[in-house]
């Protein structure tokens, strides 16, 4: 008789993605690895023309938007020291 040997990887994540997993759970036995590979993960490839064709059925920005965005971008500035923890 054997015993097959799984490899196995240490991960950190955040109390609300643990909560998350337990919550996932079927039963108390079951693994946190059963759990991920019961997931469902979007798979569609990120493309430029998956961007192209969401753009199409988009709603535009409205005027007042547009002009809040324009007016933020004249107002930004780089700061003084960038290496600074304030920026400034």
């Amino acid at each position: 008789m054997h015993s097959a040997c799984m490899a196995t990887k240490t991960i950190s994540i955040d109390l609300e993605a643990y909560e998350r997993l337990c919550l996932a759970r079927t039963s108390q036995k079951e693994s946190f690895s059963r759990v991920i590979h019961r997931a469902r993960w979007d798979s569609a490839a990120k493309t430029c023309g998956t961007l192209l064709e969401s753009l199409k059925t988009m709603t535009p920005a409205s005027e007042a938007v547009i002009a809040r965005l324009d007016a933020a971008q004249r107002e930004d500035s780089p700061p003084d020291d960038p290496w600074s923890p304030g920026g400034n």
